[in-house]
């Protein structure tokens, strides 16, 4: 019997998950905020049909009482985040939020299913990350002068990743971070953000030549920073958002040119300088080939996807535990074996509807920083996702980057949180300046209609003939041409 509810489980999970991405992307074609709502609330309840139904599953394969209890952990989590957003603020973008808690959701049953401690740790991570989110988007709404801290913003960059390059801790060869009390803190993940307030704030400054190249010098800094780290992924991410946010700010095609050729030649010098850049170059190339020198990993990848096919072997079906780094790195390889290829697409094209959702925020705000923020901000966190899934699938070299919100992995959770409370943020912005704009509007057409009125009563008043004075009644004035009569003489 429970072969058959797991059999039965992995296509409706698949048929649920299908019809919430496809309300992600129909509901940019409906402009009735009633029908919109109606849709973000079936999607809520699509993501909670899909969240019961995995647990149900688990405990089945389990009969682990503890699972019923942290189901609903996550189910108060989940429908505290959407009520105190919806509470807190009104004018929030409820698609970001849903899709927030459904790539969490996806990411706790993942871990749950690998690892119940580490699911443990997201949870009690996932929590206070998002209670710090909810004060963000005071503060983008509240502090005007955020443009300003151009070198705040720098220094602390610069100051945190030459501290882990110091001091950090070598994990899979690089220096990532550092542990304090136990904490395995990651300063990248939120000096990637630190990093697009920086370039934000200096292109929004100055867009002359100098400034450029002394922002380019910066940003140059920050990536060598981190390839002397051997954070290659992160590097890579800080580089393509800085060309992204550069040309967009600039609409110079020179600019790229040299970015991206710069870039080549410090690909080619980081193949032949670290020993691991050659080693992933040659796995991407066949990894069956490099099978016991490296290629182990990303082969177990491409067995576990191969193994899924589109409909998966069932949650709990699946043998994760050939795949090293299961957990963070590999969970897309995971997903796709025991869920299958088709909840994995779907899983892709939810991210691509928020970053779709974060370009059409910077699209249609007016100030220059914010739209270089949003920009910058959604480059960063679908980049990501594409450096994660192209690495799992041989499509790229592996960067060792993690999913955001789906990966285990406190400091990128963390990071992504405040990322998206930031779009939040830069969304209540936007309707405050959609607003002001509406009430301008009506204000000038007050005062044109106002002044038509004022013009109109004048017309009336100098129309209507005016009566004679006191004195002067009975009396015309003469006649042109006629002599005026003379006056009797008493």
């Amino acid at each position: 019997m429970v072969n058959i509810i797991v059999e039965l489980s992995k296509y409706l999970m698949i048929i649920l998950i299908t019809m919430y991405t496809y309300l992600c992307f129909s509901i940019f074609g409906y402009q009735d905020p009633d029908r919109k709502k109606s849709m973000l609330r079936r999607q809520n309840v699509l993501m909670y049909m899909v969240h019961i139904i995995a647990f149900l599953v688990m405990y089945l394969e389990t009969e682990d009482i503890k699972l019923l209890a942290f189901y609903l952990m996550q189910v108060v989590l989940f429908g505290a985040t959407i009520l105190l957003y919806t509470i807190l603020y009104p004018k929030v973008s409820r698609l970001v939020v849903n899709n927030l808690c459904m790539l969490l959701s996806i990411g706790l049953i993942m871990l749950t299913r690998l690892n119940y401690t580490n699911a443990v740790k997201q949870f009690v991570i996932a929590a206070g990350a998002i209670a710090i989110s909810l004060a963000v988007p005071v503060i983008i709404r509240k502090f005007k002068k955020l443009a300003e801290w151009r070198k705040v913003y720098a220094i602390a960059g610069i100051v945190s990743l030459g501290i882990v390059a110091v001091v950090g801790q070598v994990s899979y060869g690089a220096k990532l971070g550092f542990t304090i009390a136990g904490i395995n803190i990651q300063p990248s993940e939120l000096v990637k953000i630190i990093f697009v307030f920086f370039v934000a704030s200096s292109f929004k400054m100055s867009l002359e030549f100098k400034n450029i190249v002394i922002t380019t010098a910066l940003a140059a800094f920050h990536v060598l920073i981190l390839v002397v780290s051997k954070d290659l992924g992160a590097a890579l991410i800080i580089f393509i958002v800085y060309l992204v946010m550069l040309y967009v700010a600039t609409r110079q095609p020179l600019y790229i040119l040299a970015g991206l050729g710069a870039g080549s030649v410090a690909s080619v010098g980081a193949y032949y300088l670290f020993g691991h850049v050659r080693t992933r170059v040659i796995v991407w190339r066949d990894p069956f080939a490099a099978y016991d020198n490296g290629g182990y990993q990303v082969a177990q990848s491409l067995f576990a996807i191969g193994t899924g096919s589109w409909f998966g072997l069932g949650l709990c079906q699946g043998e994760p535990d050939l795949i090293p780094v299961a957990d963070s790195d590999f969970i897309f390889s995971v997903i796709s074996e025991e869920m299958g290829i088709i909840f994995a697409l779907c899983i892709i094209l939810i991210c691509v509807s928020c970053y779709v959702m974060f370009l059409n925020i910077a699209m249609q705000l007016h100030n220059m920083f914010y739209k270089l923020v949003a920009l910058g901000l959604g480059t960063c966190y679908i980049f990501q996702v594409f450096l994660t899934i192209g690495g799992v699938t041989k499509f790229i070299p592996s960067t060792g980057v993690t999913l955001p919100l789906v990966s285990y992995g406190g400091s990128s959770l963390l990071s992504t949180m405040i990322m998206f409370a930031i779009i939040q943020g830069l969304y209540i912005l936007r309707e405050d300046e959609e607003e002001d704009i509406e009430r301008k509007k009506k204000e000038r057409l007050r005062a044109k209609r106002s002044g038509q009125e004022v013009k109109k009563k004048r017309r009336k008043t100098a129309d209507v003939p005016q009566r004679p004075q006191r004195g002067q009644q009975g009396r015309q004035a003469p006649e042109k041409g006629k002599a005026r009569p003379k006056q009797r003489v008493r």
